[in-house]
């Protein structure tokens, strides 16, 4: 069946970045409609940590997508519920070793630079800012602008917020069609129930983004990157940041498809701690893996030894949207009129969610962006073109 409302904008993803970018379109006054295969945070989202994080990031474009979506998540989180669980709580990075922590203070050097606050902690005073770390431990790097939200949370009120500002949510539906006219302009989406007409149709669906670009025809090479988070019982607050050993910059920066983990520890408002981080391109594979999930506890606890006869509740996975070149993809496709792509943010989408649906309504409306989204161009992996 047809709606009877006229649409400006489809999207097409209710993760936190489809939750995002309706929430930034519907408040400039566009027609919104969501459509998803699943319910709000049903992918992605729902398996991620809630990290909003600048400590993990190089300067480049990457960065300053992190430092524009910090301000912005600043806001949304005296605007939003508490439920959403925003702490700016911070994160430290530590470093085992020497040549680790030169490694470390090198990059901090370079984020400074570019407007991140990085503040070098001694050997010595380390357990003045984690009382529980391990002993031995080289030095590590403080930064206040780290964060973290309970993602489905925050995707669910951001939802809301853009359904207070007229948006239609369909969740439980794939999209199975892409509708464009003669000129092969976007016109819409069809789903088995109905067909979403608008001109403008934003891909937000996270590892599928590939698929979905496909029924436009275009070439959007998304791939999946498994990842396990453990939860533990609920604890005192032991931990106050979030905690993570320096090679995990590295491993977030790796094209390698084999297994990398790496420790990172945070304590929650809630209770459990969460334990990461594993990322591996196995496809969908959701099998359980026993021994990645036993690396991680064994590096946990390795930080943190009082974690060690701490009971693990759960183990989680899912499945990060990851790109070859590590940028998400954001913005019109020129390829297709009226398609946008915002996805493939691998694991950082949570926090990248704002600024990216802000620069989507910033170029559906033709609005002069905040910071330049050029190095997110959708058509960045067309091979089809000849060579000048």
């Amino acid at each position: 069946m047809f709606t009877r409302k006229p649409l400006d904008v489809v999207i097409v993803g209710a993760g936190v970045v489809g939750a995002a970018c309706a929430y930034y379109v519907s408040r400039a006054g566009l027609a919104v409609a969501v459509v998803d295969r699943g319910p709000v945070a049903g992918g992605t989202t729902g398996a991620g940590e809630g990290n909003l994080l600048v400590s993990d990031k190089v300067p480049g474009p990457e960065l300053d997508l992190a430092l524009y979506s910090a301000r912005l998540w600043q806001t949304l989180g005296q605007e939003l519920p508490p439920s959403i669980e925003y702490e700016r709580k911070g994160g430290l990075v530590v470093a085992a070793s020497e040549d680790s922590l030169a490694g470390l203070s090198a990059t901090a050097v370079g984020q400074r630079r570019s407007g991140v606050e990085a503040h070098g902690i001694t050997a010595d005073r380390l357990g003045e800012v984690e009382p529980h770390l391990a002993p031995g431990l080289a030095g590590g790097c403080l930064y206040p602008q780290d964060a973290q939200v309970q993602p489905a949370l925050a995707a669910a009120e951001l939802m809301r917020e853009a359904a207070r500002s007229g948006a239609s949510l369909w969740p439980g539906e794939e999209v199975v069609a892409i509708l464009a006219d003669r000129e092969g302009a976007v016109r819409g989406v069809r789903t088995a129930r109905r067909e979403l007409r608008a001109p403008v149709v934003v891909n937000a669906a996270g590892t599928w983004g590939g698929e979905l670009a496909a029924l436009a025809g275009v070439e959007l090479p998304v791939m999946p990157r498994r990842g396990f988070v453990l939860v533990t019982e609920p604890l005192p607050r032991l931990i106050r940041h979030k905690v993570y050993a320096a090679e995990y910059v590295a491993d977030v920066s790796s094209g390698s498809a084999d297994l990398q983990t790496s420790p990172v520890v945070e304590g929650t408002p809630s209770g459990p701690v969460l334990i990461g981080a594993s990322r591996e391109r196995v496809g969908f594979d959701r099998t359980l893996s026993v021994p990645v999930v036993a690396r991680l506890a064994a590096q946990a606890a390795e930080l943190f030894p009082v974690l060690a006869d701490v009971r693990v509740l759960r183990a989680y996975h899912g499945f990060r949207p990851y790109l070859p070149d590590h940028l998400p993809a954001i913005g019109p496709d020129p390829r297709v009129p009226g398609l946008f792509h915002a996805c493939g943010h691998e694991g950082a989408g949570i926090g990248l969610a704002p600024a990216t649906g802000s620069l989507i309504a910033d170029a559906i409306l033709g609005r002069r962006p905040a910071i330049d989204p050029g190095p997110f161009a959708p058509d960045r992996f067309d091979t089809t073109c000849d060579a000048a």
